[in-house]
């Protein structure tokens, strides 16, 4: 018995866990599952393996030659020969190239950046429609539940003389709607829980806690405008990419200075047995310096040339999205202050089809008259409750669309 009531609890405690999660915590829950953005995390730490391969030296070369006719000399016979050399880039040129890695890798990161925000605002367009759903059914639901309730009144009416068997059909009619509108809308879930369950890389029919009303908070003029080129990870990737092309041109240009070596090379001499000398079968030792000679410049050339183009690319693209970012928010903006006024609108006039739908109801239930306007104000009011659910809706979703924009982040201190 003991055991049963722990699971039931656990079960329970379960329940809440769901029931308690908000977009918050799934947009927590995406960042830390989905596929895309941990293969984007992944790309930059890959990023981040090019910094110590670029700033090493090159690998020293050891050579080895054993002579097959040995080289007299006063002291003796050569019979091998040991060389190792070590070349050094140009001064400068290992920490030009740490730069350039470094940067591409920044940029990276900054492209992962927007990508967090981008699947942030995803998951709100995901999450939205749901809710819409959910306020969709209930309404439904409602309608047939009024509907139901109105056929009842009318066959009454009907027996007692006071309205027409037409009263009844019409009804029925408006039910049979009703009732395939709300078995359409049940089938709708399913395709709209995968799309927002793929999204967090979970089971597609995972359940979804979905908030019971959402609430219209009035939004200053222009909201978040001073931050939609403050702090965008897109636009700072472009400005990374640009510092990265400068400091590949600064590469280039190192590059194309002399090399310099230096090495040492040992010398295995045999002892003369004919004579008796200085230093017989004295091993050679000879320090040596090296400088490499770059003179066919076109390569070097070219990879400046194709530094300084590549620069050039990523600030115009910079200047493109700057253009396309001002003219999302302007277009979004622009929905967002028309769904607020749809929304009061939608208000007002299902207030005051509520009143007016009161009023004629009681009136038909004293005379029986005027029922088709009864029904087509029940059909007024559930179209304006549906249409208040959509807009509320196609707000939120207008304003997870501004937090992107303008690079809003989701943490503890700004839930």
């Amino acid at each position: 018995m003991k055991q049963f009531i722990n699971i039931i609890l656990l079960l329970f405690l379960g329940t809440l866990s769901v029931n308690a999660q908000t977009l918050e915590d799934y947009f927590r829950e995406a960042a830390e599952n989905n596929t895309g953005l941990k293969a984007r995390y992944i790309e930059f730490e890959a990023a981040l393996q090019e910094i110590p391969q670029v700033n090493a030296l090159p690998d020293p070369t050891l050579s080895f030659g054993a002579f097959i006719s040995p080289v007299e000399t006063r002291v003796g016979p050569q019979r091998a020969k040991f060389s190792l050399t070590q070349m050094f880039p140009w001064f400068g040129t290992l920490k030009a190239k740490d730069d350039a890695a470094s940067l591409r890798a920044e940029a990276k990161y900054q492209a992962f950046l927007d990508a967090r925000n981008k699947l942030f605002y995803q998951v709100a367009a995901a999450y939205y429609p749901l809710y819409e759903l959910n306020r969709l059914k209930k309404a439904e639901r409602e309608n047939i539940e009024i509907l139901k309730s109105y056929k009842n009144i009318a066959e009454k009416n009907f027996e007692n003389g006071k309205g027409a068997m037409t009263n009844v059909l019409r009804v029925d009619i408006m039910l049979d709607d009703a009732t395939t509108t709300l078995e359409i809308l049940n089938e709708k879930e399913k395709p709209l829980l995968s799309a927002f369950n793929h999204l967090l890389n979970r089971d597609e029919d995972a359940e979804v806690a979905i908030a019971d009303s959402l609430t219209i908070s009035p939004l200053p003029e222009q909201y978040r405008s001073d931050s939609l080129l403050a702090n965008n990870p897109a636009l700072n990737a472009f400005d990374t990419k640009i510092k990265a092309g400068e400091a590949a041109e600064e590469v280039a240009k190192k590059q194309g200075m002399p090399n310099l070596g230096v090495g040492l090379d040992y010398a295995v001499v045999s002892e003369r047995p004919d004579v008796s000398l200085p230093d017989n079968g004295k091993d050679i030792v000879m320090p040596m310096v090296s400088v490499s000679i770059p003179i066919f410049r076109k390569k070097y050339d070219a990879a400046q040339k194709q530094a300084q183009l590549e620069q050039e690319q990523f600030a115009l693209q910079k200047n493109d999205y700057i253009n396309t970012l001002s003219a999302e928010y302007d277009n979004v903006w622009f929905n967002i202050r028309q769904t607020q006024k749809l929304i009061q609108k939608y208000k007002q006039q299902i207030e005051t089809s509520r009143q007016t739908l009161n009023l004629l109801f009681t009136s038909y239930s004293n005379s029986g008259e005027e029922f088709e306007e009864v029904l087509r104000l029940q059909q007024q009011l559930l179209k304006y409750e549906k249409l208040k659910a959509t807009a509320t809706a196609e707000f939120h979703i207008a304003q997870a669309k501004i937090n992107y924009l303008t690079a809003k982040t989701y943490n503890n201190e700004n839930k």
